[in-house]
C-alpha cells in the first residue's frame, strides 16, 4: 500500500547501496547476490551505474521478476528493493 511503500522509503534512505550492477548489466551473479542480500535483509539498495535511463529501468524490472521483489524507490542510479522473508510455517 501507498503508506507501507512511504515507511520503506523512509528506511532505504539510510541504508548504502550493497549491490552495484555494471556495464554488463543483470547477470546471474548479481542476482545470486541480490538473493541473498534480501533473503537477510529484506530491504536492500542497489547502484546501476555506467547504464542510461532506459537501461537501469529494465535492470529493475528484470531483478525483480527473478527475485519476486518489489521495486520501492528508483532515484537516478540507484534503487530500493523489498521482498518479504517468508513466513515459519
Amino acid at each position: 500500500s501507498g503508506k507501507q511503500r512511504r515507511y520503506l522509503r523512509a528506511l532505504g534512505q539510510r541504508l548504502v547501496a550493497t549491490l552495484h550492477v555494471g556495464h554488463e548489466g543483470v547477470t546471474d551473479a548479481v542476482v545470486q547476490q541480490a538473493a541473498a542480500q534480501l533473503a537477510a535483509h529484506e530491504l536492500i539498495k542497489v547502484r546501476a551505474g555506467g547504464m542510461d535511463r532506459h537501461e537501469r529501468e529494465a535492470a529493475l524490472a528484470q531483478i525483480c521478476a527473478r527475485l519476486d521483489a518489489q521495486p520501492v524507490q528508483h532515484i537516478g542510479k540507484v534503487f530500493v528493493l523489498f521482498r518479504a522473508k517468508p513466513e515459519d510455517a
